[in-house]
């Protein structure tokens, strides 16, 4: 009569030693990190920030317009993740990616066409 034991594999068992894998976590904390350093380092002296800072200034009252700072751009974020959900479930990745890849081209040439002064 057969034993198994949890020390030696069975050739009941039917995990896959070449398949790899996905950890939720690991997915979860993937996803998160890339995005909070994304949005964390585009966010950095841009617009919003300066605009802040000198909201704080002028009224001085920095916890009010930190939070009033914070739920706008959480409600920022929030239309950008539901329309990037319904785009997802409409357009493949690929479109999705050449898409994106134009805009950001076409905002990049005006950029510079300003700066230049085209």
């Amino acid at each position: 009569m057969p034993s198994s034991s949890p020390i030696q594999p069975t050739n009941d068992d039917k995990s896959d030693a070449q398949t790899p894998v996905k950890s939720g976590r690991a997915t979860f904390w993937g996803v998160f990190l890339s995005t909070f350093i994304t949005i964390f380092l585009a966010e950095l002296g841009d617009k919003t920030q300066v605009a802040t800072l000198l909201i704080s200034a002028e009224s001085h009252r920095p916890i009010m317009v930190f939070i009033g700072a914070a739920l706008a751009l959480i409600s920022t974020s929030l239309v950008g993740v539901l329309v990037g959900q319904w785009l997802a479930r409409r357009v493949s990745p690929d479109t999705l990616d050449t898409l994106a890849g134009i805009l950001l081209l076409i905002i990049s040439v005006t950029l510079v066409a300003d700066v230049i002064g085209i």
